[in-house]
């Protein structure tokens, strides 16, 4: 079976330029298929949603194509629990808001420490309402989540848990499905970020049992926007902040203004992209695919993603392991490569965050430095003030060839600093 880099790699221009996009945390290349997906909604569909003529009612055909892809992708029952936004961040403040209208002072609040802002901030402006918040705390050494301290922190007045299904710094995969079981015992709602989750695996809302989970298509392949599941019995509960005149019905309600047509044009043609590569390679070690159709070719590209990613990222941790003074964040056991995705997060003595990346960036191999919005595990680990760390994510389109000069060039910078 070919290598799946060597099959994507030809379908995203971005790739031509010569450059090691290792930025892909932040936001990954696209494939031409959702660039022309975008461009074609321009040409054939371009007006507002809900009118008597063609162009508006292809763009209703596009956004409803849209929510079932999602739905697919997430494994809904239904195409109504799917809502689109401008990006996780701006959905999560919007049902934040909502959710807030249920609390009554001295209801608390699960945030973890080893989140994205995105997922924090909008739950510590619940305590304007009187919301009490409680820190799930992380392990530094590894960077794992205190599952045991959640159990003590779980009682009769917790109302949300939120959590991500992984972490975008470090890349600690969590125990989502005992998180979510934990909260369901308390009687609370439960909050995903699963955006730096779903580029690496497969997705599974009914699995998990979760009310809400959020996610961003720019980080799988598609355009910038965001994606919010909702457990319908779980939405039909909210008040939407929205304008008189716009649709009452779930989920048009959540979507405040007008939508991002083009957007959802893209994200449709990044999950048939992943479909397609999930039903030209077939079934893959790891996962028991569904009986049929575009969310079983989903789970086969997953799991197949997640299984070149896994060995090349072997191969990244192998190099930097090897390289003098450089520290690594998070889980750096071989054994348990899958216990996190393949995103490495590094300090080197002597040298800033920012200096490594922009030597990398002079020699055309693209990382982030900083704390991408992890803000409270940078200031937790002591890092903040010394500008964060670099941080280098694989993506199903990186090779071995890329790694291999990524860790030379690194290799050189950490002689230089010595």
């Amino acid at each position: 079976m070919k290598d799946i880099a060597a099959r994507v790699r030809p379908q995203f221009p971005a790739l031509a330029t010569g450059a090691v996009f290792f930025d892909g945390p932040g936001g990954t290349q696209v494939p031409q298929a959702v660039i022309d997906a975008v461009a074609a909604y321009f040409r054939e569909a371009n007006a507002n949603e809900h009118g008597l003529f063609a162009t508006s009612r292809r763009s209703d055909e596009i956004v409803a194509a849209g929510r079932c892809a999602m739905a697919d992708f997430f494994n809904a029952r239904s195409a109504d629990e799917i809502v689109f936004g401008a990006n996780m961040t701006t959905l999560t403040f919007h049902l934040s808001r909502s959710l807030g209208l249920l609390l009554q002072p001295g209801d608390e609040i699960v945030v973890t420490r080893l989140d994205h802002d995105a997922n924090i901030a909008p739950w510590l402006f619940l305590q304007e309402k009187g919301a009490v918040i409680r820190w799930l705390e992380f392990r530094p050494g590894d960077c794992t989540l205190d599952l045991d301290g959640l159990e003590r922190l779980l009682n009769k007045r917790t109302r949300i848990v939120a959590v991500g299904h992984a972490s975008n710094a470090f890349g600690t995969v969590n125990d989502v499905p005992r998180i979510v079981a934990a909260a369901q015992q308390a009687g609370a709602l439960t909050f995903v970020d699963a955006v730096h989750f779903a580029p690496h695996r497969p997705i599974d809302v009914q699995q998990l049992g979760c009310d809400f989970l959020a996610c961003s298509p720019y980080k799988f392949y598609g355009p910038h926007s965001g994606v919010l599941y909702g457990r319908r019995e779980a939405l039909e509960r909210l008040r939407a902040y929205k304008v008189r005149p716009a649709v009452a019905a779930i989920p048009d309600c959540f979507e405040t203004g007008t939508k991002n047509h083009e957007g959802i044009a893209g994200i449709a043609a990044a999950v048939d992209y992943l479909a397609a590569i999930g039903r030209d390679l077939g079934p893959a070690s790891g996962f028991d695919p569904y009986e049929s159709g575009r969310r079983r070719w989903l789970k086969q590209a997953l799991a197949a993603i997640m299984e070149h990613e896994t060995r090349l990222f072997a191969r990244l941790l192998d190099g930097l392991l090897e390289i003098p003074g450089l520290r690594l964040l998070g889980i750096s056991d071989p054994a348990r490569l899958l216990e996190r995705t393949p995103t490495a997060c590094f300090t080197l003595p002597g040298l800033s965050p920012a200096r490594i990346a922009e030597k990398l960036g002079q020699d055309g191999i693209q990382v982030w430095d900083g704390n991408y919005y992890a803000w409270e595990a940078m200031n937790f680990l002591g890092l903040e003030a010394q500008g964060g760390a670099v941080r280098a994510g694989l993506s199903m389109y990186n090779d071995e060839g890329e790694v291999d000069r990524f860790l030379k060039a690194l290799g050189s910078i950490a002689r230089e600093s010595r």
